[in-house]
This record gives structure tokens, C-alpha cells and sequence, in this order.
């Protein structure tokens, strides 16, 4: 009989049922998208039902392509602080899901500052006050639905992030558990004492009878027949936020380890471990993950524009075919002339925080080609990462003063002048790996060690195929040339 692990990677787009095998190997998958709701500027919405549901399709199509003598477990990853308010009696939501990008909760969030409780709340939560975190989102649900507050005050309402709501109504109501990772997403969990905050809730107004049991991340949250997909029910088993799923399947298991995702924009965490250390500025702390009796903690930062910048070269300016024809380009000339492009298109992120920025070109004269432009461009996404990593380095536990390796995925690894030139910044190696939902490996991997498939890290570090790893070589000209992106950056925003 064979034996798969379902891993359902439900992200803010769309909801993926992944088939791995007990090796790690993937060998299935469906995809579903679901609908976006912008009922109001600043408004974000899901619909928790239709990510239900889509969550049962996309597992009885993905099923539907083994043969039936299979066994299944299932583990589950999931879009960060997106949250779920619902009616314990009705299985019923009582609004739409209130998504990460949503802003409603900005004025909560707002007094909440000028009323001087940021340093508490960060020291209890590892968070930022903002209206990404769930507790705001939850807060103006209850204080704006007819009959809410009542109805939470009395009992009757439960909310969660995505994780809590998908084990519910897999269950069937008889499991309400969230893990460590996404509880330390909503600004109300206590990353000291490892359980939801008295005082953070009443600061939000929100019963504590309302908050779900957590659980680490290889725990067992149930069992599910998926809606009569499966004829007996399986275990549900590993669970833990997408970001954390990550620096998991990315093998991310020591303190100094890190993974950056290269996307649209890029994610930054590095395991900082056993110790939740407070984050320098801008930056913010999270449970990494819970594993084997373990708890590790991660600092995070995110960046708004590394491959975008890319498809802005490409799309709008017209510079260049395709990101793929960019390494060329770059490497016909020595140097960027000069030329930094500061890519605050959506104002400056981490740990600048500049959101009024606005983008520009620094340095072009009439000697600057086409080359140099496209090299500023590709250097830019390093420079960024070089900002964010140095904060977080230079904050780690006295025992380790330097990243030990940086693991790298997505689209623009692929570009060998960039990997060499963030290794070089870095002064780090930078591991590329052929894992594309590393998310999906993270949940894959805390099932194996919830049902003691695996009883170590060590066990599955062979389960990461690195494809190359790019050690530092010349440091003395990039970081001249990173002396030049900080003087860019501060002409930008006005320093």
C-alpha cells in the first residue's frame, strides 16, 4: 500500500491540494482559484465557504489520480493572519473572511498607538501594531455586525485564521486547534507564555471562549473523512502559517539559518532560535515553528518590489523582452555606472518604512546604456535583501554574529548574475534548491514528525535537493557599489 501525505496549501489566491510521498517526493496536485472581494477602498475579502469547499475539491481531485489501495493523511499550510469569524451553532461565518490586506482595522490601530500601548504589545506579541495582524480585523467585525458582540460575549462565536477554520469544518465541529506559528499572527497570543494574552484580548475586546486551542505545529488536530472522500476517516496532522511552512521545508532548522523567497516581492525569516528575541526596527518576531518538544522563533521582514521591479523593466519600460534575457544584459558591463534604481513603487518596506516614498533612477548622465539600467534593476532586489538581512544578523543571540547560509527560491534564483552578487553582498552562501512550495514541504515535514514517521531534523535535511549553492567571492567593489544604494535610498526619502 502507499502511503501520501495531502498537503493543502491554502494561500491568498487559491487553494492547492499537494500528494507527497513518505520521501518528500511530490506526485500530484490540484489547483483552485477562489474570488477576491474589495467591497470598499481598503476592503479585502474571502469567502470561508468557498475556500471550504474548494479545500474538499481540490483534495477529491488530487486523490482521484492514485489508485485506490492508498493511505492518506493530510497537513495543512496557510495564508498568515487572514481571519474567520463564525457561529459555533450554524457552522456559519458571520461575515466574509477578513484578508491580511485589509486596512479596516487602521483607526483601531492608530489609537491604539497614540494611547502608548506599541512597546506591550510588542513585547507580548513580537508584532507591530498594524492592521495586517488579525486582532483589529476581529475587534471591527464584532464592534460593526448587528447582534456580534452579543453573540461572542454569550458564546456562541468562534473566529480563527484560515488553519482554525479549515480543521473545524474538516472535523466537523469537533476540533477547534490553531498552531503556534499562525496564533503568533493575530497580536493576541503571548510569545513568552505560548498561549493567547488576557490582556491582549481585552485590549481588543475579544472573549477569550472564542480563541482556539493551540497546539505545535507537528501535532494531531483530527481526523476527517474530506465530506465522504475518504470511506475512513484520516488524521489531520501538521499544521503551521506559510510563511513558517517555508523556512521549514527550506530546511531552516538551525539558529542563523534563513530563507528569502524571491517573488513579486520578497519574504525574509531567519531561525533566530529558542529564544524570542525582540526585533530590531521595522522587523517584527513570530514563532518559526514548534516541532519535536522544540520552539523556534523567526525574525521576519518583507519587501514590496524585487521581481515586480523586473516586470516593470520588462512591461512598462520596455527595456527588455523578458527577466530571463536580463542576466546578459547586466553582465555586459563591469559595473552599474553608477545607476541605482530605488524601486519604492508602493513606498519602502522593511526596515526603511518610508511609505510615501515614491521610486526613482539615481545617477544616469549620458553615459548610461541600457545595460547599466537593467544591471541597477537586478541590484536593487540584492541591495533590498542586504538591508533587511544585516538588521536581523547583527541582532542575533551574542552565540551566532553571522548568517550561516541563506536559502534562496523562487522565479529570479534562476539568474546567476544575482545569486553571485547577494552572495558577495552578503558575505554568506546562498543555498538554491529545486523545492517550488516549500510551504507545502514545511506541513509535509510537521506531519511526518506529528505521526513519528520521522523523529528527527536530521532525518529529513536529505529530503532538500540543493541545485547549486553560490559561495561569496569579491566583496571590496559591491560593497562600494552598496555605499552608493544607501545614498540613493536616502535621496529618495528626503534624508
Amino acid at each position: 500500500m502507499n502511503n501520501f501525505i495531502i498537503a493543502i496549501d491554502q494561500s491568498t489566491s487559491a487553494t492547492k491540494a499537494l500528494l507527497f510521498d513518505e520521501q518528500c517526493k511530490l506526485v500530484g496536485r490540484s489547483d483552485i482559484a477562489h474570488k477576491q472581494y474589495y467591497p470598499k477602498e481598503g476592503y479585502v475579502e474571502h469567502d470561508a465557504e468557498e475556500i471550504y469547499q474548494n479545500t474538499v475539491e481540490a483534495i477529491r481531485q488530487v486523490v482521484g489520480q492514485q489508485p485506490p489501495a492508498t493511505s492518506y493523511s493530510l497537513a495543512i499550510t496557510n495564508q498568515r493572519e487572514t481571519v474567520v469569524v463564525w457561529n459555533k451553532n450554524t457552522g456559519k461565518p458571520i461575515s466574509k473572511a477578513v484578508v491580511w490586506q485589509d486596512t479596516r482595522g487602521a483607526e483601531i490601530c492608530r489609537q491604539l498607538r497614540e494611547d502608548g500601548k506599541t512597546q506591550m504589545i510588542q513585547e507580548k506579541s513580537g508584532l507591530l501594531i498594524d492592521p495586517n495582524f488579525s486582532a483589529s480585523g476581529v475587534k471591527w467585525l464584532l464592534d460593526n455586525i448587528e447582534g456580534a458582540r452579543e453573540a461572542a460575549e454569550g458564546g456562541d462565536l468562534l473566529m480563527g485564521t484560515i488553519d482554525t477554520w479549515l480543521v473545524w469544518k474538516l472535523t466537523g465541529g469537533k476540533s477547534f486547534y490553531t498552531d503556534t506559528t499562525n496564533a503568533s499572527r493575530t497580536m493576541l497570543f503571548n510569545i513568552h507564555t505560548m498561549d493567547w494574552d488576557d490582556e491582549l484580548l481585552s485590549l481588543f475586546g475579544i472573549p477569550r471562549q472564542m480563541m482556539a486551542e493551540v497546539l505545535p505545529c507537528d501535532a494531531i488536530y483530527g481526523e476527517t473523512t474530506v465530506e465522504e472522500v475518504f470511506e475512513q476517516p484520516i488524521q489531520i496532522a501538521g499544521v503551521l502559517g506559510d510563511s513558517h511552512g517555508a523556512l521549514a521545508g527550506q530546511m531552516c532548522f538551525n539558529e542563523g539559518s534563513g530563507k528569502v523567497t524571491y517573488g513579486t516581492g520578497s519574504s525574509i525569516m531567519v531561525n533566530i532560535g529558542e529564544q524570542p528575541l525582540t526585533a530590531p526596527d521595522g522587523l517584527v518576531t513570530s514563532v518559526g515553528f514548534s516541532a519535536l518538544g522544540k520552539h523556534f522563533y523567526g525574525y521576519e521582514g518583507n519587501i514590496y518590489s524585487t521581481g515586480a521591479t523586473l516586470k516593470w523593466m520588462c512591461d512598462q519600460l520596455k527595456l527588455i523582452d523578458s527577466p530571463g534575457k536580463m542576466e546578459a544584459e547586466a553582465t555586459s558591463v563591469p559595473d552599474n555606472g553608477g545607476v541605482y534604481i530605488v524601486p519604492a513603487f508602493a513606498g519602502l518596506g522593511a526596515p526603511w518604512w518610508k511609505p510615501d516614498a515614491k521610486a526613482g533612477i539615481v545617477g544616469m548622465t549620458f553615459a548610461t546604456t541600457r545595460a547599466h539600467v537593467v544591471r541597477a534593476g537586478l541590484e536593487s532586489i540584492a541591495y533590498q535583501i542586504k538591508d533587511l538581512v544585516d538588521v536581523m544578523a547583527s541582532n542575533l543571540s551574542p552565540l551566532t554574529s553571522h548568517l550561516s547560509e541563506i536559502c534562496a527560491d523562487g522565479g529570479p534564483t534562476k539568474n546567476g548574475f544575482l545569486m553571485q552578487y547577494q552572495a558577495d553582498l552578503l558575505d554568506t552562501p546562498i543555498v538554491c534548491t529545486e523545492v517550488e512550495d516549500a510551504s507545502a514541504l514545511g506541513a509535509v515535514l510537521m506531519n511526518g514528525f506529528a505521526r513519528k514517521i520521522w523523529t528527527s531534523f536530521d532525518e529529513v535535511t536529505g529530503f532538500r535537493k540543493v541545485t547549486k549553492v553560490i559561495q561569496p567571492e569579491s566583496r571590496g567593489q559591491v560593497l562600494d557599489s552598496y555605499e552608493g544604494w544607501r545614498k540613493a535610498v536616502n535621496k529618495i526619502i528626503g534624508n
